[in-house]
């Protein structure tokens, strides 16, 4: 069965009203009483802004992350030349209403930038994300040039010992990841620790230095403070680019945590798969960078 099929179907459909431990009947993993912390949020319903508007009052506000003054760098995907309904690339008006959210925090200075895998300036600019993040008052900074990545070091990494990472990742008081869940020809998924691929330089080192293992290392270098995994459209098949819209499901679904580890695995959920089947996934959760045990967590579901 073709996974936009399953995804249509009532196999694919309880994943989302009562099968699946994120949006499932399993008491367990909700979250409903008012003294219980919220370690994972997951949304299912609504539209880009109203979702993450949900999530963020579940894990506590947008002042828990934003604080007055402080700087803070937005990563979505914006790496492929695409429009918004191909699902390639985060969805413009989850990345705008981000921004929006954070200076309303008090945020001083918000960036948003990915080093795209098509022209920067067409991904930008046809994904609809320049446009969004620019009504909302934030800047978009390009990340096509290497002389903007700085060397660092990655002791804790087991095959990602160095890298060049952008240098807004080093100097940002708040760093929010924002990757779209969708299918991915490497990785199986491309979610949240995946999208860290767009903050270093060299990605052809990952791909021949054990890729799963570089995913995860990264992360023991600088791990975002949110990661807000947005489901709205999901790519089915042919990922990371996609070939068209018959390559996408409207999921109405948005995830958030502070454990990236976490967000990857209820996001693998969500795709009808299980989170041991994405290797940096597994690798991340035994090197201590998260739980990928979604039993073990306290999550906030909500229905719009």
């Amino acid at each position: 069965m073709e996974r936009r099929d399953f995804l249509r179907t009532g196999v694919g459909l309880g994943l989302l009203t009562g099968v699946g431990p994120v949006f499932g009947g399993l008491d367990s993993l909700m979250a409903n009483t008012t003294n219980a912390k919220t370690d994972l949020a997951a949304v299912r319903g609504g539209e880009p802004d109203e979702m993450f508007d949900k999530a963020i009052e579940a894990l506590g506000g947008m002042n828990k992350f934003v604080s007055k003054g402080q700087s803070v760098l937005v990563k979505p995907n914006i790496g492929w030349d695409a429009p918004p309904e191909r699902a390639a690339n985060t969805n413009p008006k989850l990345v705008g209403h981000i921004v929006k959210r954070c200076f309303e925090a008090g945020a001083s200075e918000v960036n948003v930038f990915d080093k795209t895998c098509n022209k920067w300036d067409r991904c930008y600019s046809n994904s609809q994300i320049q446009k969004y993040v620019k009504e909302a008052g934030g800047k978009m900074v390009p990340g096509n040039t290497e002389s903007y990545y700085k060397e660092a070091n990655v002791p804790k990494g087991k095959s990602l010992k160095d890298t060049k990472v952008h240098d807004l990742v080093n100097t940002s008081d708040v760093f929010i990841n924002v990757p779209v869940l969708k299918h991915h020809a490497s990785t199986k998924l491309s979610l949240g620790m995946k999208n860290l691929m767009g903050v270093i330089w060299d990605r052809k080192f990952y791909h021949s230095n054990d890729l799963h293992q570089c995913i995860a290392d990264f992360v023991t270098y600088r791990k975002p403070d949110l990661t807000i995994i947005d489901g709205y459209n999901m790519m089915t098949k042919n990922g990371p680019r996609g070939v068209s819209t018959a390559d996408v499901v409207n999921l109405k679904a948005l995830i958030a945590s502070t454990d990236i580890v976490a967000t990857d695995a209820a996001a693998t959920k969500m795709f009808g798969m299980e989170p041991d089947e994405v290797g940096h996934i597994k690798i991340a959760h035994e090197m201590g960078l998260g739980n990928k045990n979604l039993s073990e967590l306290n999550i906030h579901r909500i229905k719009i």
